[in-house]
């Protein structure tokens, strides 16, 4: 069995760990998806990221600290409280650009955009325009999506889409797809 080594974490992290909490805010990405996002991160230099659902910055930290210095994060959110969190603890960052605006707005208006690595942590671009987002993947490039796994907080019928979801993903022929039964439930595909 592997044991979990301890990992070093991010500057920011207790920091935006601690504002997260106290706004009540309670859809915070597991450390076990933060790690696999900085290891993936890691696996992109000179590379543009895309995050879909920044909240409180608490990923964005981590795919951040897995960045070079040649890379670029866009991350956006529709929450400017939440943004905010992310803007104090991270904004000096020169690499990353946040972003308030919808999802599904910003998707249609920024479809030509590519990127060579997106994690897709709220509806749009995830259940919502789907194959939108995977058309601004670049070949070889990688999206990530988590809470694939059924979780307490999931609305009824919620089971149903994300069904949807995976199934869609093993419809396309130009995705290799790895579904894994780890964390919250996290799927990993790369463009062929």
């Amino acid at each position: 069995m592997i044991e979990e080594v301890t990992t070093e974490y991010p500057s920011a992290y207790d920091s935006i760990k601690k504002a997260t909490q106290a706004c009540g805010f309670l859809q915070m990405s597991e450390i076990s998806t933060c790690t696999l996002l900085k290891t993936l991160a890691a696996s992109k230099p000179g590379s543009r990221f895309l995050e879909l659902g920044t909240g409180t910055g608490l990923a964005t930290a981590w795919i951040l600290d897995g960045m070079d210095k040649d890379s670029t994060l866009m991350s956006l959110d529709n929450e400017e409280s939440l943004l905010h969190i992310a803007k104090e603890n991270l904004g000096v960052d020169k690499r990353l650009t946040l972003i308030c605006a919808d999802g599904n707005e910003w998707i249609k208006k920024n479809s030509r955009l590519k990127f060579s690595f997106i994690f897709a942590d709220t509806w749009p671009g995830k259940y919502m325009l789907l194959n939108e987002a995977l058309e601004m993947l670049e070949k070889g490039g990688i999206y990530i999506i988590d809470d694939m796994l059924p979780q307490p907080n999931w609305p009824e019928g919620h089971a149903d889409k994300v069904a949807g979801l995976l199934q869609a993903l093993d419809d396309r022929q130009d995705l290799a797809v790895t579904k894994m039964g780890w964390a919250s439930g996290v799927v990993i595909v790369v463009k062929k």
